[in-house]
């Protein structure tokens, strides 16, 4: 299976697939618990994730159907820019009526982040009907095998437990099965050394 450095002629429909992808998402639940607004709120996230956090500073790879998508940030790269921040102001109105949780969330998962030099998988997604057919593994595998060559690890954040032993495929153990403060579901902290 193929897939390509995505474009920002790109975003509609990868912003799309990514809201279908991650509408069951416990996380995506606990911070977008309106489920008949979930949805938009996923779409305008990823949105703002991909053309303005990712496509002009990290390495975004999108499969060449564009059913599934890789959100990579490069070493020292994953915090956002004060530019980046404001671009997430649109994203208000999903979070109004609970903005601490939210801010909680985030700060929890950035206290967590390892400090040394590693590319981080911010959003691996695929479309609900193509899942388990080998596109998230191809969306991948550009960034890992950069890993292994250039001898960098790589850190994500697993929000499914099941999706814990396809990343372990991929050389990615966990390191801590961390819970999200305010009553928020776990996440798998998970680091991989280069091969």
């Amino acid at each position: 299976m193929e897939s390509r450095r995505a474009t920002m002629g790109d975003v509609p429909a990868l912003s799309r697939v990514l809201a279908r992808a991650f509408f069951d998402d416990p996380v995506s639940s606990f911070l977008f618990p309106n489920e008949g607004r979930r949805d938009g709120a996923l779409a305008r996230f990823f949105t703002i994730e991909l053309a303005r956090l990712y496509l002009s500073h990290g390495a975004v790879w999108a499969s060449a159907d564009l059913d599934g998508v890789a959100i990579w940030a490069l070493p020292g790269q994953h915090r956002p820019r004060i530019a980046e921040l404001i671009a997430m102001i649109p994203m208000i109105p999903y979070v109004i009526g609970h903005p601490v949780r939210c801010a909680r969330t985030l700060a929890a998962l950035e206290a967590k982040h390892p400090p040394e030099p590693h590319y981080y998988l911010a959003t691996l997604g695929t479309d609900p009907p193509r899942q388990g057919k080998g596109v998230g593994s191809a969306t991948m595998a550009p960034v890992l095998e950069i890993c292994d060559t250039e001898g960098i690890p790589a850190y994500l954040e697993s929000s499914k437990e099941k999706n814990v032993p396809f990343y372990r495929r991929h050389g990615f153990e966990v390191t801590e099965e961390f819970p999200l403060p305010s009553g928020g579901p776990p996440v798998w902290l998970m680091w991989r050394e280069p091969r």
